[in-house]
């Protein structure tokens, strides 16, 4: 009877882990995060960023533009916005929601490679997303003040030019990087002057069993070079599950400010 009791309390507490982990995977929030900078051109006073990575399946919800919609000047899809199986109506889709909130921007992912990517680029061209690969766009203050959004192409097909997107932005503005893989930050030095790094494809370990995972949670990371900003990424890759690496969107907002208050 014992016996019995406990594999049933095992299933019971089985089906309800499965359930909190489908809940962890499917939950639709919007992370707000502050960060300054003392190099921050201050005539743009703040720049608000819509940041989503590795949408992956998911359709994405209104929810999530309701959120965001009417605070960010901007948004950047951090790769894998698709992989092979969804369809091209839902990628579509996807985008129109985006582009409610902002201007959108586009790095390609690894499993964004695993589609037509012709019939992907021409997609992002028709809906007037800008694919950031290996180039930048530049904005312009009122007072001549410079801000470059960077973008280079998957790092783990070496399709990756730092080089040619730093010759793209302007040399003396304040740079932003979007790449889907974090380890672009190994080829980032110093002279290069670029002060923040958006990143995903890690999903922030997806599944951790005890605390552990073979990839660390989605964090803001101070490096030698720049900030590192990491997110747990918005869809699933394999399983629709997650556990201790909940899905997340965030909406960034960049401004001047001392070293102290940098990462809050």
């Amino acid at each position: 009877m014992i016996i019995w009791v406990t594999v049933g309390l095992l299933i019971l507490g089985g089906i309800f882990l499965l359930l909190y982990m489908l809940k962890q995977a499917f939950i639709n929030q919007v992370e707000e995060h502050e960060l300054t900078f003392p190099d921050f051109p201050d005539t743009f006073g703040k720049v608000a960023i819509f940041f989503i990575s590795d949408i992956h399946r998911r359709a994405i919800s209104d929810v999530i533009i309701t959120k965001a919609k009417g605070k960010a000047d901007m948004v950047i899809i951090g790769g894998d916005l698709t992989e092979k199986g969804v369809s091209f109506q839902q990628v579509k889709e996807n985008l129109l929601k985006l582009k409610q909130i902002g201007p959108v921007y586009f790095v390609w992912g690894n499993n964004d490679y695993e589609v037509d990517f012709r019939k992907l680029d021409a997609i992002l061209l028709d809906l007037g997303v800008k694919p950031l690969d290996n180039t930048a766009v530049t904005f312009e203050s009122a007072q001549g003040e410079k801000i470059s959004l960077l973008g280079v192409d998957d790092c783990s097909q070496e399709r990756d030019r730092l080089d040619l997107a730093l010759m793209d932005a302007e040399e003396s503005s304040f740079k932003i990087l979007a790449c889907h893989i974090p380890t672009i930050t190994e080829k980032i030095l110093p002279e290069h002057k670029i002060s923040l790094v958006l990143s995903g494809h890690t999903h922030g370990g997806q599944i951790h069993i005890l605390g552990y995972s073979p990839f660390e949670k989605g964090k803001i990371k101070k490096l030698k070079s720049t900030i590192l900003f990491i997110s747990n990424g918005y869809g699933t890759t394999t399983l629709p599950l997650r556990l201790g690496a909940p899905a997340q969107t965030h909406l960034i907002t960049l401004k001047r400010g001392s070293l102290e208050d940098r990462l809050r």
